[in-house]
C-alpha cells in the first residue's frame, strides 16, 4: 500500500503542473489578443491611406487610390516618316591632269573651299610653249605659201582670159591655192591644240566644293590621265540626303509630292537627339526594291553652315502630313488590354471609368484618338496598375494643366531617342505611331 501512494504522488503533480502551464499560455492570449480586437477594424483603412499600398479589389479597403491626370487636348498633329539616310554629294569630282609633266605648284590648301575656275595646281608649262611656237611657226611658212599661190592663180586667171595660157595650168594653181588653204587650217589646228595643253598646265577647279587631302607633292611627274587623282573635289552646297521608305507608306507622300507641295525632311544626327539641318524632298526613284520592299528618296538641303558631310549617316524625319483639330492624349496614359485599347478617365472628381479607344498615330509623346475622348477629358497618366473601372481616385496634381502638343514639342526641346517611332532599320521606315 505505501509503494502505491508513492508511485501516484509523482504522476498527479506532473497533471497539476501541466495545468498550470496550459492555464497560464490561454491567460496570456486572452491579454494579448483581446484589447486589439476593436483595433484592427480600423487598421486596414488607416494603413492603405498612410502608403496607398493596398490594391482595391484584391483584399484591401475602398480607399481613394492617389493619381497624376492629365487633360485631352485638340490640336495638329505633324505626321514624321522616319528613316536612316545617308548624306551624298551632288557632284564629286577626281581631279586629274590633262598634260604630263613636272608639278611644280600646288595653289590649294587641304579641305580649302573653292570656286569653279580656281587654281589648284601648275604642272611645268615650258615644253608646251616650245610645242605651241613651233605650231605657230609652221603656220606662218603654210600662210606665206598660201598668199603666193593665190597670187599666182590670180596671175593665171589674166592670162588664161588673154587666151594666153592653157586651161590645165590655171586648174593646176586653183589647185595648189585649196591645197595651202587645207594645210593652214591644219596648222591652225596644231596651234590651237598647242595653246589648250599650254592652258591644261594651270589644272583649275571644275565646280565649286570643298577639296580633300591632296594626292601629290610638289616634284613629282604626273602622267596625263594619270590613276592617282591631284585632289577630290566635293559639292558641299547644296548637298542631297538619300534615304527609304516602306512600300505600306508611299501613299501619303506620293500624293503631295505629285501635286507640287515641298515636302519639309529633317536630318537628326546619328543619335537622333540633335537636329542638324533642314530640307526638301527632291527626288524618287521609279521602281521599289524587290529585296526590301522600299523606295528610295532624296532630300535637298542647303547646308549653309557645313553641318552636313558626305557620306555621313543621319536620321531622317519627313514631314508626310499635318492632321488638323485632332484630340491628342499622352501616350503614357494609353493600357492595351485583352479587351483592345483603353484608357482610365475620370468620371467626376472621384471616380475612373475604363474607356475603350480607337487611335491614330503616335510621336511617343502624344497619342492621336479618333474615337472615345473628347477634348477636357481627364485621363490617368501614373496610379493606372492600382485602378479598376469604378475605383475611387484621389488626384494629386492639376488636372488641368495642358500637356505639350508634338508641334511645340519639336519646336522647343528636342525628341528624345524612341519618343517618335521606332528608326527605321535594315531598309525599313515606319511611319509615326507604326
Amino acid at each position: 500500500m505505501v509503494d502505491q501512494s508513492m508511485q501516484s504522488s509523482p504522476r498527479s503533480s506532473r497533471r497539476w503542473l501541466f495545468g498550470l502551464l496550459v492555464l497560464l499560455v490561454v491567460a496570456f492570449l486572452c491579454w494579448k489578443f483581446w484589447p486589439t480586437g476593436t483595433a484592427q477594424k480600423d487598421a486596414p483603412a488607416a494603413r492603405t491611406s498612410k502608403t496607398g499600398m493596398m490594391r482595391p479589389g484584391f483584399g484591401g479597403s475602398g480607399a481613394a487610390v492617389p493619381v497624376r491626370v492629365a487633360p485631352a487636348v485638340t490640336g495638329d498633329f505633324p505626321l514624321y516618316y522616319k528613316a536612316l539616310g545617308t548624306v551624298t554629294a551632288l557632284n564629286t569630282i577626281n581631279v586629274r591632269s590633262r598634260v604630263g609633266g613636272e608639278l611644280v605648284k600646288i595653289a590649294f590648301e587641304e579641305g580649302q573651299m573653292v570656286k569653279a575656275g580656281d587654281l589648284l595646281a601648275q604642272i611645268d608649262p615650258r615644253s608646251y610653249q616650245n610645242a605651241l611656237l613651233q605650231a605657230q611657226g609652221t603656220l606662218l611658212q603654210n600662210q606665206a605659201q598660201l598668199k603666193n599661190a593665190q597670187v599666182d592663180l590670180e596671175r593665171y586667171r589674166g592670162l588664161y582670159e588673154q587666151d594666153s595660157i592653157a586651161k590645165q595650168t590655171l586648174d593646176t594653181a586653183a589647185a595648189l591655192v585649196l591645197q595651202y588653204q587645207g594645210t593652214v587650217k591644219t596648222n591652225q589646228g596644231a596651234v590651237d591644240d598647242a595653246k589648250l595643253n599650254l592652258e591644261f598646265t594651270r589644272i583649275r577647279a571644275p565646280i565649286s566644293g570643298r577639296v580633300g587631302l591632296r594626292q601629290l607633292d610638289v616634284g613629282n611627274l604626273v602622267a596625263a590621265n594619270d590613276t592617282t587623282a591631284l585632289a577630290i573635289i566635293t559639292q558641299t552646297q547644296p548637298i542631297s540626303v538619300a534615304f527609304t521608305l516602306p512600300e505600306n507608306s508611299l501613299q501619303t507622300v506620293l500624293a503631295r509630292y505629285r501635286s507640287g507641295n515641298k515636302l519639309p525632311v529633317q536630318a537628326w544626327d546619328r543619335g537622333d537627339v540633335q537636329l542638324q539641318a533642314t530640307g526638301v524632298l527632291q527626288s524618287l526613284d521609279n521602281q521599289i526594291d524587290v529585296t526590301t520592299g522600299t523606295l528610295k528618296f532624296k532630300a535637298r538641303f542647303d547646308n549653309q553652315d557645313q553641318v552636313l558631310f558626305p557620306n555621313q549617316f543621319v536620321n531622317v524625319r519627313l514631314l508626310a502630313d499635318t492632321l488638323k483639330n485632332v484630340v491628342l492624349v499622352p501616350s503614357a496614359a494609353i493600357q492595351f488590354g485583352t479587351n483592345g485599347t483603353f484608357v482610365y478617365a475620370l468620371d467626376g472628381d472621384k471616380k475612373v471609368k475604363i474607356r475603350t479607344l480607337v487611335i491614330g498615330d503616335t510621336d511617343g509623346q502624344n497619342t492621336v484618338v479618333k474615337e472615345g475622348l473628347a477634348a477636357g477629358d481627364r485621363v490617368v497618366l501614373e496610379g493606372t496598375d492600382r485602378l479598376k473601372d469604378g475605383t475611387d481616385v484621389e488626384v494629386v496634381n492639376d488636372g488641368n494643366q495642358v500637356p505639350t502638343t508634338p508641334t511645340e514639342h519639336l519646336q522647343g526641346k528636342p525628341a528624345a531617342p524612341g519618343d517618335s517611332s521606332p528608326a527605321a532599320d535594315a531598309g525599313k521606315a515606319p511611319k509615326a505611331g507604326a
